[in-house]
């Protein structure tokens, strides 16, 4: 690879987002290439606790604006300590989750509005968009019955049934927003299909940049 490259896992709760990168993140590893694999809100110490904080399902007084701009900061100080340095040195980052997240939750679902959640976070990221982003897509019945199988849930998987179909609709605006570095995976087959599918995507992303 001639540079470092930015891809970014996205995908409506329930997705299986976080596994999918999680193996796609080792198999990459055991074929030899210079990846990393990190995670929003998180990442690194400061973004951790940001992320406790925004997540703690005892925090159901915090104002919509409040959380965008708290992502926004996780964000900030994830992408300077972590992705950016990791680029420098040429490396492939796997990311769970980034800008788009917050577009979707906040912009969409809070109703805050797509440009205005974009103005917080050009200011966060200052032009460092993912080279590529692979969205898990799931229907919204099968996503939210496999957060019901999880045994604790967070903040926003307590959120209301509207609110997660804001979500997976926000996703699809997203995904015909930015169709230029959308790649699209039909989640809700095994597993393993799913991984298979987004690692000959990647392999094809990251053979592209060669």
């Amino acid at each position: 690879m001639k540079k470092g490259l930015f891809i970014t896992f996205e995908g409506n709760d329930g997705s299986g987002k976080t596994t999918i990168s999680k193996l796609v993140y080792e198999k990459l590893s055991e074929m030899g290439y210079p990846v990393i694999y990190t995670r929003e809100p998180g990442g690194i110490d400061i973004a951790e606790q940001i992320r406790n904080v925004i997540l703690d399902p005892k925090n159901t007084a915090m104002d919509a604006r409040c959380e965008a701009l708290l992502y926004a900061a996780c964000r900030r100080q994830h992408l300077i300590e972590k992705v950016l340095p990791a680029l420098e040195e040429n490396k492939i980052v796997l990311c769970d989750r980034f800008i788009d997240s917050s577009l979707v939750y906040q912009g969409i679902a809070r109703n805050i509005g797509i440009d205005e959640v974009y103005a917080i976070n050009e200011f966060a990221i200052e032009g460092n968009l993912p080279d590529a982003t692979i969205f898990l897509h799931v229907d919204l019945d099968t996503g939210l019955s496999r957060i019901e199988s999880r045994g604790s849930k967070d903040r926003l998987d307590n959120e209301s049934m509207n609110f997660h179909r804001m979500v997976a609709e926000g996703y699809e605006k997203v995904c015909k927003l930015y169709p230029e570095r959308m790649h699209v995976i039909d989640a809700t087959k095994t597993v393993n299909e799913v991984f298979q599918n987004t690692l000959d995507v990647l392999l094809e992303i990251i053979k592209s940049y060669d």
